[in-house]
C-alpha cells in the first residue's frame, strides 16, 4: 500500500513502521490510525516477518493525539470519542495478537495516546533522552486505549498513580529503571541497539516466539494458578525443534 502519514520498510524478517508527521511531532490523527491499522494488519499476515519496530520520524515517537484534529467535536466526559477510540483499539488488538514481536522504539517525545500505543507493544526500548508522560489529566481527558490497565502493570500501581495524577514527564532512562522500558540507551545508539534486538529475535524459532506471545497474553489476563494451568495444558505447533537441537543430542 501507499501511505501518506506513515512509512513502512521491510528488510529480511524485520519491519519498521514509522509515524511520519515530524512537523507535528507525529501527533496521532484518525487517518494515521487507519494507516497504522492497515500496515499492522498486512504485516500480521506475513509469516516472513518476525519483528515489527514501531517508531516516529524526527524528534518524537509521537506527541499523542492531535488535539487540532478533534476540531469542534465535543469531548463528553473527557473522551476523545469512538472515531479515534475504535481504530486505536483495533490497532492495539492487532499488535497484541500478531505472532511477530512488536518493539516500540521510543526515540523522543512520547505522550498520552502515544504512551498507550507503546505500552501495548511487546517490548519498549527508549532513548535515555526521550521525554515520556501520561498527560491525560492535564488536558481534562481520560485514558481509553488501555493505559489505566497497562501502566500499573509496567511500573507498579503507586508510581502509575503518581505519574497519571501529576502528569509529570519522565525520561527514557527512568522508564527503564521503573520497568516500563526493557532497555534504554543514548539516542545515538538507539538504532543499533534495537537493530541487534530485532536481529536476535528473528533468528530464533518462529513457533516458540508465537507460543511466548500467547503465554504472555495469558499472564496478563489470568491469576497465577490459572496461568500455570494454561501453560501446562496448551500445546503449540513448533516444527523446528528437532532441527535446532540436533547437534546437541
Amino acid at each position: 500500500m501507499t501511505y501518506e502519514l506513515i512509512e513502512v520498510e521491510v528488510e529480511g524478517a524485520v519491519a519498521v513502521v514509522r509515524m511520519n508527521r515530524p512537523e507535528a511531532l507525529n501527533a496521532i490523527t484518525v487517518d494515521m490510525l487507519t494507516e497504522l491499522g492497515a500496515a499492522f494488519g498486512e504485516l500480521a499476515g506475513r509469516a516472513d516477518v518476525a519483528v515489527v519496530v514501531l517508531t516516529g520520524a524526527g524528534r518524537a515517537f509521537s506527541a499523542g493525539v492531535d488535539l487540532k484534529a478533534l476540531g469542534g467535536r465535543p469531548l463528553d466526559g473527557g473522551a476523545v470519542g469512538d472515531f479515534l477510540d475504535l481504530p486505536a483499539r483495533a490497532l492495539i488488538d492487532t499488535i497484541t495478537t500478531m505472532d511477530a514481536v512488536v518493539i516500540a522504539k521510543v526515540n523522543g517525545f512520547c505522550f498520552t495516546g502515544a504512551l498507550e500505543l507503546a505500552l501495548a507493544c511487546d517490548l519498549v526500548v527508549t532513548a535515555d533522552e526521550a521525554k515520556i508522560g501520561d498527560t491525560h489529566a492535564q488536558w481534562g481527558l481520560r485514558p481509553s486505549w488501555g493505559l489505566s490497565q497497562r501502566l500499573p502493570r509496567a511500573v507498579g500501581p503507586a508510581r502509575a498513580r503518581l505519574l497519571s495524577y501529576t502528569a509529570r514527564q519522565f525520561t527514557g532512562r527512568q522508564a527503564q529503571e521503573w520497568g516500563l522500558a526493557a532497555l534504554s540507551c543514548p539516542q545515538t545508539d538507539l538504532d543499533a541497539v534495537v537493530g541487534e534486538i530485532a536481529a536476535t529475535i528473528s533468528s530464533h524459532s518462529s513457533g516458540a516466539r508465537a507460543a511466548y506471545k500467547d503465554l504472555y497474553r495469558a499472564s496478563d489476563r489470568l491469576p497465577l494458578p490459572e496461568g500455570l494451568a494454561y501453560e501446562a495444558a496448551t500445546s503449540y505447533p513448533i516444527d523446528d525443534t528437532e532441527q535446532r537441537v540436533a547437534k546437541f543430542r
